[in-house]
């Protein structure tokens, strides 16, 4: 009989977390009826934290897709009216990605969505709990590591 792989069973319970989540937006998102998927979403959410219109390769980037992936993205929620493509005023061969005023009303739908979502998702953690989760999730977000266990010497 084999050892328990306590490290192969946290990340297994992250993925079935990770489904988890992703499940209940989408459910949250649907009953909004948007017309927006979860990575057009994404990319609305991505869209939001820049100051000005980025290009697609911006986007790419931030996103951590290739490009052809935003262009199929912006396709998407340019032709239900959430983006826009405009040329860039210094270069008019660069193209920018703005947010149109749907975009904006959509972002603020997909915040109360994501808002319902994690509620849901929440509810069974006390507040104290909930402290510990973010500062654990902040832990394995940045990628730092714990500092190594000192044994005492008695």
């Amino acid at each position: 009989m084999t050892a328990p792989d306590p490290d192969g069973l946290l990340a297994e319970q992250l993925l079935r977390l990770t489904r988890r989540v992703h499940r209940i937006q989408k459910r949250h998102l649907e009953r909004r009826g948007l017309g927006v998927t979860p990575a057009q979403s994404r990319l609305l959410r991505t869209l939001a934290h820049y100051g000005s219109p980025p290009r697609m390769a911006d986007l790419a980037e931030r996103l951590e897709v290739v490009p052809r992936a935003v262009t199929t993205l912006v396709d998407g929620l340019e032709a239900n009216g959430k983006v826009r493509r405009v040329p860039d005023p210094a270069n008019r061969r660069v193209i920018r990605i703005e947010l149109t005023d749907d975009g904006r009303a959509a972002l603020r739908e997909l915040r109360a969505a994501r808002r319902t979502a994690a509620e849901e998702i929440l509810a069974p953690l006390g507040e104290e709990q909930r402290e510990a989760l973010g500062e654990l999730l902040d832990t394995l977000v940045d990628g730092k590591t714990a500092p190594p266990c000192r044994e005492t010497s008695a």
